[in-house]
């Protein structure tokens, strides 16, 4: 394996713990301020990137495209997918976050007619049935108790998916817009729409909130989430995608659920069900088969 792989491994590993870094987070932390505070250090990190006479060279049906980008692949996204593990478990948010490729196969047929093959259909078919199986068992258990964990967590598990579908749409809108400007600078300039965009929600609870109520700890994951999901990431998959064939890049996806998993168990104390396992099994599969003589993979959000 060459370390081109390995830049796309460590990539999902961090897309991954990030999961659960993020429900770590948003135990102590208002969902507004964390999402709003993501910004702040991207920004604090891209800013050089944000010249006046760069940005002048940017068309005006780019910054269209920007601003829809950042709207679904950094704003809703942070949003859909910080509620939503705030009441699921990073386990079954790390395994609906891995259908992001057959959501990607998915809108690209209902909305750019780019039919998939067989293999697509099938890894589509498969990331249906593995989230459906995390509902229906998580309802199931949420029956034989008493605490509504059922409703919390179908409801967590639903903003995960709309997290899942702003990605995509991000990705399929990225399509066209990485042929004529740096990546490095869509980054940048999609944050930076994103950090606007944020500011009404969050400005509240960061002039508001205890901060001393928040640990140290706590705080050092909130820079390291900023830095890993904007940044570290994201120059990691950019810089492995453009050295592997893309028939394998997809099948580093799948790296995504065992990172969530292998943190909530960790260090959240979460303990996988057979479910979990059927789960993931067909979403694995599903990418792995999708990504048989595949084109190669655009960059993600976040």
């Amino acid at each position: 394996m060459n370390r081109y792989a390995l830049y796309l491994i460590a990539a999902m590993l961090l897309v991954g713990s990030n999961v659960g870094v993020g429900k770590s987070i948003v135990a102590f932390i208002p969902v507004s301020l964390f999402a709003l505070l993501r910004f702040v250090i991207a920004i604090a990190v891209l800013w050089p990137l944000l010249r006046p006479s760069k940005m002048k060279r940017v068309q005006r049906g780019e910054w269209v495209n920007l601003f829809l980008q950042a709207l679904f692949g950094t704003f809703m996204f942070t949003l859909l997918m910080l509620n939503g593990v705030q009441r699921t478990s990073a386990v079954a948010a790390g395994v609906i976050t891995s259908t992001i490729p057959a959501v990607v196969a998915l809108f690209s047929w209902f909305f750019l007619k780019e039919r998939p093959n067989g293999r697509a259909l099938v890894s589509i078919a498969l990331a249906i049935i593995g989230v459906v199986v995390i509902n229906v068992a998580q309802n199931a258990h949420g029956a034989n108790s008493t605490n509504g964990g059922s409703e919390s967590s179908f409801a967590g598990n639903l903003m995960v998916l709309g997290a899942v579908c702003c990605e995509s749409f991000y990705v399929i809108l990225s399509r066209r817009l990485t042929q004529t400007l740096p990546a490095i600078d869509i980054c940048a300039y999609t944050h930076g729409f994103g950090l606007l965009l944020m500011l009404p929600l969050g400005l509240p609870a960061l002039v508001s909130f205890d901060y001393a109520s928040v640990g140290a700890g706590t705080w050092t994951l909130v820079l390291w989430y900023g830095l890993s999901a904007s940044i570290f990431s994201f120059w990691l998959w950019m810089k492995g995608i453009r050295h592997v064939d893309g028939s394998l890049a997809g099948v580093f996806s799948a790296v995504l659920p065992i990172a969530a998993a292998v943190y909530g168990i960790a260090f959240l104390g979460e303990r996988p069900t057979l479910a979990h396992g059927i789960a993931l099994a067909c979403v694995v599969a599903g990418i792995a088969l999708a990504s048989i003589r595949a084109r190669p993979v655009p960059p993600m959000a976040s």
